[in-house]
């Protein structure tokens, strides 16, 4: 069984590029299209995504969750690899005929329905992916390296014929392109460890978690998707271009950890499967630690730098992204935590029915917020809506983790942690005041930030991911020192 650092490693590659490669085309692509062109673009792209929800449903947990359980046996595993994709299919047929039939009635999808043609086969092609079915055998290496030398091509492809502000429809093209053929590519590898076929399906088995946990992920949608799709319906292309500015580089951002999240659920899995219930909780401290010592120096430095980081990611004309791009940062941490004890803890104990309560109260909340707020306060307004739902969503899912485990939030852990920090945030605004060159002022920040988080989480606050991998390194410094 690969290891998990190996595992994590290769995720975080993974999910990384998935946005990284966007990002080295983001600033191109901002430049050339403007903020109305990118926000038609992210109005398809939301909208395509969140008919995706209603396509793949629950097959990211329930996937993951079935293969990693079956990996060990070829005939079982076929077996439940055919039902679920067959299962996924008649979801993703049904998504799209209803995408269809509102692209004729709905008066922004008339006016983007080019690209809603274009994503329709981006939904199917999403389901082809079979991303789960990777995850759940831990075979993280095949597709990390697939997904970047398709990524590359993609990149080329879009300063090849991106060029004006028309071309958005194009690079919603070549962004869909790039699934179709990642997708093919895995259909393909995946003859070796499976053999699909329709005969001796087991669809009544998953149906149930499957639509459940799908409705977790539609009604968590309601709050993140939706937000975009319905901006665009009361406030135009343009709030949607600030907004999806300020989401798309936190979102970058969160894909590291969103990463480690992804390599921990099978693992956790087993060890629950195992009965090894000292290791869970062992890994979900350690998982706490690393979340601080993700979110909390990038925090500090997103709510002071925001104006300079998305001149130098959008350059200019983004200066309605800057607050909520501020206001959003610190969801990072409400996030991470969520997905800690969410994807790590209620989904392996299989508390499918608990997440889809959780989901409901967070999707009923970002749906009032959004009837009030947006039309008031437009892309700022979205933004609220979507931190006020995840805060709502935490303290329900944390109800019910106590419940099921006892485990309890370490509230006094990260209030101190935070604590902490916050002398950080008072000396980055000095550095900002005190260089009226912004780039320096910038670089002197993430220096600055960098050695006052060593100091801090090593010396006061004792994280024990950091020094354990600080022993870690000193030790193959030594082993190698030695040797030579």
């Amino acid at each position: 069984m690969p290891s998990v650092k190996k595992n994590f490693i290769w995720s975080t590659i993974l999910t990384v590029a998935g946005y990284l490669f966007p990002l080295i085309t983001f600033p191109y692509v901002t430049r050339v299209l403007g903020v109305e062109g990118l926000g038609n673009y992210q109005f398809a792209y939301s909208t395509i995504e969140y008919f995706s929800i209603f396509a793949m449903l629950g097959m990211g947990v329930i996937g993951i969750r079935e293969v990693a359980k079956e990996k060990g046996d070829r005939a079982k595993l076929s077996q439940t690899f055919s039902s679920l994709v067959v299962i996924n299919l008649i979801t993703a047929f049904l998504a799209i005929c209803v995408l269809l039939a509102l692209t004729f009635i709905i008066p922004s999808f008339i006016a983007h329905s080019k690209m809603l043609y274009i994503g329709m086969a981006r939904i199917l092609c999403n389901v082809l992916l079979i991303e789960w079915f990777f995850k759940g055998l831990e075979d993280f290496r095949f597709i990390t390296v697939r997904a970047i030398l398709v990524r590359c091509v993609y990149v080329a492809s879009v300063f090849l014929f991106v060029k004006d502000e028309n071309d958005y429809v194009i690079y919603f093209l070549l962004s869909t392109l790039a699934v179709v053929v990642n997708s093919f590519i895995n259909l393909i590898y995946s003859k070796q460890f499976v053999d699909f076929s329709f005969r001796n399906l087991n669809l009544q088995q998953y149906v149930k978690p499957f639509i459940i946990l799908g409705a977790y992920r539609i009604l968590t949608a309601m709050y993140t998707s939706f937000n975009v799709i319905y901006l665009g319906s009361q406030c135009g292309d343009i709030e949607v271009g600030y907004y999806g500015t300020a989401t798309r580089l936190y979102t970058l951002i969160m894909s590291v950890f969103t990463a480690f999240t992804g390599v921990m659920m099978p693992r956790m899995s087993s060890l629950l499967a195992e009965g090894k219930t000292d290791d869970f909780k062992n890994m979900t401290v350690k998982s706490i630690d690393c979340l601080l010592l993700f979110c909390l120096p990038l925090i500090v430095l997103f709510e002071v730098y925001t104006p300079q980081i998305i001149r130098i990611i959008a350059g200019a004309g983004y200066d309605g992204a800057v607050l909520p791009m501020r206001i959003v940062v610190p969801l990072m941490l409400v996030i991470g935590y969520e997905q800690i004890i969410i994807i790590q803890m209620l989904m392996p104990l299989k508390k499918d029915n608990a997440i889809l309560i959780n989901s409901c109260v967070g999707a009923g909340v970002g749906l009032l917020l959004n009837i009030i707020l947006v039309p008031i306060l437009a892309s700022v307004g979205s933004t609220i809506v979507w931190c006020a739902s995840e805060v709502t969503v935490l303290v329900i899912a944390q109800r019910f983790v106590t419940k099921f485990t006892g485990y309890k939030m370490p509230i006094k852990k990260i209030l101190f942690s935070i604590v902490a920090y916050l002398p950080a945030i008072v000396i980055c605004f000095l550095f900002n005041s005190l260089f009226s060159n912004w780039i320096i002022s910038l670089f002197v920040g993430c220096v600055f930030v960098g050695v006052y988080c060593f100091i801090v989480e090593y010396f006061i606050l004792k994280n024990i991911v950091l020094r354990a991998n600080i022993v870690s390194i000193t030790d193959l410094f030594r082993k190698r020192l030695f040797c030579e």
